[in-house]
């Protein structure tokens, strides 16, 4: 057995990650505030489950958290019943939510002062990468949390240790960043195709071996000349994520003019239903004009 571990949220991320963990050979208990998604994880995984994150991080040496923001971390992480209570001394708490390098910090230390480690480990890859194993982990924290975790965060991911607390959530916004001008950028060419009457599908295979191409145009663009956006990364989880990368921006004087443009063209996508559609969904608003 490699270990006791706890993974805490159960959504389309943290249901395969945690499973991942039981493939490599870890003990895992799981907690998820609806009971029926706990229930559906111990029955397609061998792992047990919990009634609250506190008895799910009992006696784990690696606790793993993926919620959906700030607030939801600290309903998980703090009180009577939440994971830090329940974690032992030396054990290593890390966050794989999407969330502001503020409630990295302070998670850090609350961990810090009961001798908890803490990361900040943000992943990218998606639903896919989820399932796959691939995903790419951005990690915030001190080296030897780190060093303790890994074997854990190896199960279904790259780990890249980046920096103190905070830097992972930090190079995560990065992430968002480049994605949103990437996507906008990837639409308007799409639809430019399109109305100049080009054969676009015969263009994107010969600017995609150039220097235009990106896992956006490898992955999307055929469904988004297709106008398929009924699954991927939600646009309302973008606009939360590209929130907490414009409040930062305020913190440390960055300008991000196209960040902030792009924000509210997924705002028009929202208003017209698309709360729920892959960040691709862009092409909407071009495409309708």
């Amino acid at each position: 057995m490699a270990g006791k571990a706890a993974f805490i949220g159960l959504g389309v991320m943290g249901f395969p990650m945690a499973g991942h963990l039981v493939a490599k050979g870890f003990e895992v208990t799981v907690f998820n505030r609806t009971a029926p998604k706990a229930a559906a994880w111990t029955s397609t995984y061998k792992g047990r489950s919990a009634p609250t994150p506190r008895e799910a991080a009992a006696g784990a040496e690696t606790v793993c958290l993926c919620v959906g923001n700030d607030d939801d971390l600290r309903s998980v992480a703090y009180g009577d019943h939440g994971v830090i209570a329940g974690m032992k001394p030396g054990a290593v708490l890390v966050d794989h939510t999407t969330a502001s390098a503020t409630v990295a910090r302070e998670l850090h230390d609350a961990a810090k002062a009961k001798s908890i480690g803490f990361l900040d480990a943000p992943v990218s890859g998606g639903q896919a990468g989820a399932e796959k194993g691939t995903l790419t982990i951005m990690v915030g924290g001190e080296a030897g949390p780190f060093e303790r975790a890994r074997p854990a965060m190896e199960a279904y991911g790259r780990p890249v240790f980046l920096g103190p607390p905070g830097s992972g959530q930090l190079a995560k916004m990065m992430n968002q960043i480049c994605i949103a001008g990437i996507v906008q950028g990837l639409a308007e060419a799409l639809n430019f195709g399109v109305r100049a009457g080009l054969d676009v599908d015969k263009v994107v295979g010969v600017i995609s071996k150039g220097a235009a191409q990106s896992w956006q145009m490898e992955n999307r663009a055929q469904t988004m000349l297709e106008g398929r956006y009924d699954f991927g990364f939600a646009v309302n989880w973008m606009r939360k994520d590209l929130g907490i990368c414009l409040e930062e921006a305020d913190r440390n004087g960055a300008r991000l003019p196209l960040t902030a443009l792009v924000d509210q063209f997924y705002k028009a996508v929202q208003a017209k239903g698309g709360q729920r559609q892959d960040t691709s969904s862009l092409m909407r608003l071009l495409a309708e004009d």
